[in-house]
């Protein structure tokens, strides 16, 4: 990288930075009077009993369900924009995009190979989906999308998952998903053998959902509290989001490739081999007679 283009980095860099700063300080209200205490507002971040929205008029929902539909709006809009636009003029010597592209779904499948050698396809896309739906609804809540609650007070989504409801659904898809392939593959082998791992979608459901909730926890500890309310909430949402955003990401489609490898795993069926040797044995006493 040249000289002049790390100062201009340098330059953009200190005026997002400054433009950071100047926000939070003309944004503060030194006067503003809290009308939760921190207690109320971490119960409402785990249970949304007094944070609901209206879904349509229809019924009340927590936040997360409408965090989900947004996110899920989202990649399926990206994916058939690049789809539709981009993939056709995909070149031999790839540009920068597509490099990017290429090296996301590369990612994805040589985990998938290499966790399941034999039975592959499937795994790769369902690993690429929910690695994506992870990471992407991890991230939105770094947008603060507001929306309005049913007692009128306007509140920002979070992540899907950090709802526990989203992450059940996520953790029960997976092990759903390994069910029956497990019975596709190897029939009831392959079925009972995910089966008795019945801790399976439990154990991703509160992975995902205690890893996610710590941070928008910590997040909100760090907003309250008016010595951190300058620069640093910004510097911690930001750190926890990515972190939770790559680390969830990555477990979960781990976890599923190794499980998938396990259920779907051909074993060949051993040649019994007492019968050549008889023969050989035969052969042998022949040629000495």
């Amino acid at each position: 990288m040249s000289k002049k283009r790390i100062i201009v980095s340098a330059v953009i860099f200190l005026a997002v930075i400054l433009g950071l700063l100047a926000g939070i300080i003309l944004t503060n209200n030194p006067n503003h009077v809290e009308e939760e205490t921190i207690q109320e507002v971490m119960k409402d971040a785990v249970l949304h009993d007094h944070v609901k929205i209206s879904l349509f008029g229809i019924k009340e929902v927590n936040p997360g369900l409408i965090s989900a539909f947004i996110t899920t709006g989202i990649i399926l809009t990206v994916a058939i924009i690049i789809r539709i636009f981009a993939v056709p003029r995909f070149k031999i010597i790839p540009g920068k995009f597509q490099i990017i592209v290429e090296s996301a779904v590369g990612l994805f499948d040589g985990t998938a190979k290499g966790n399941s050698p034999h039975k592959f396809k499937l795994l790769r896309l369902y690993m690429f989906v929910a690695g994506t739906y992870i990471f992407v609804g991890t991230l939105f809540e770094l947008f603060g999308v507001q929306a309005i609650s049913t007692t009128g007070k306007p509140i920002s989504l979070g992540a899907p998952l950090s709802d526990i409801n989203g992450a059940i659904m996520m953790g029960c898809t997976t092990y759903l998903f390994l069910l029956i392939n497990g019975l596709v593959v190897n029939k009831a082998k392959g079925f009972f053998g995910v089966l008795k791992d019945f801790s399976l979608p439990i154990s991703m459901s509160l992975r995902l959902f205690g890893a996610l909730l710590s941070g928008a926890l910590v997040t909100e500890l760090v907003y309250y509290f008016k010595m951190t309310s300058f620069f640093i909430p910004v510097l911690v949402g930001i750190a926890f989001t990515l972190l939770h955003a790559l680390i969830q990401a990555y477990v979960l489609t781990m976890l599923t490739s190794v499980f998938y490898g396990e259920a779907t795993e051909v074993h060949e069926k051993k040649v019994k081999v007492k019968k050549e040797k008889k023969n050989k044995n035969k052969n042998l006493t022949s040629e000495v007679v």
